[in-house]
């Protein structure tokens, strides 16, 4: 027993509707393939309508990924760590243990084209990040000077909620 109180001290979320409509094209890209599968006839010209198919459909389940996945993203913080879950699946997920962290910053405009686009980013003077939409969020400085930042609705919230542990478990 670690004489914490259980359940999360903190949680928030983003999210980015603008994501619903590259849903949308990837849902259509699907159901082009799987139209082009059923209502052709694969009589002749075989290997090209099955690489139109195989296209469309892999086009179209990478773009429901890449953007169900990056819909919106939930935030909790709780006694241990930082836990960041995208999409309907929660995936990729993302945990930051807060013996890790040597300080918390927050970030009132954070965009995509800082980071090279919405999702999961790298950046190698930046560290990485989850972008779901343009605004406010947080950056984590870790004790090995990488950085991580998610966007994070009520993200000044959530870095008194990590100062308050840092001040009180670094005494």
């Amino acid at each position: 027993m670690t004489g914490h109180p259980p359940g999360p001290l903190w949680t928030g979320r983003a999210s980015n509707r603008a994501q619903w409509l590259l849903a949308l094209a990837g849902a259509a890209s699907l159901a082009l393939g799987i139209q082009l599968a059923v209502a052709s006839s694969w009589g002749a010209g075989t290997v090209a309508l099955l690489m139109a198919v195989v296209g469309c459909i892999a086009v179209g389940l990478l773009i429901l990924y890449g953007t169900l996945a990056f819909v919106y993203v939930a935030v909790t913080i709780d006694a241990e760590a930082l836990e960041v879950r995208c999409g309907h699946i929660g995936l990729p997920r993302r945990t930051v243990r807060l013996a890790e962290v040597t300080r918390a910053e927050y970030l009132p405009h954070i965009t995509p084209q800082q980071w090279g686009g919405w999702g999961h980013r790298w950046r190698p003077q930046k560290g990485t990040a989850v972008i779901v939409r343009r605004g406010e969020g947080l950056a984590l400085h870790l004790g090995d000077g990488r950085l991580f930042t998610v966007t994070v609705d009520d993200a000044e919230n959530a870095v008194r909620v990590i100062d308050t542990h840092l001040r009180t478990h670094t005494r």
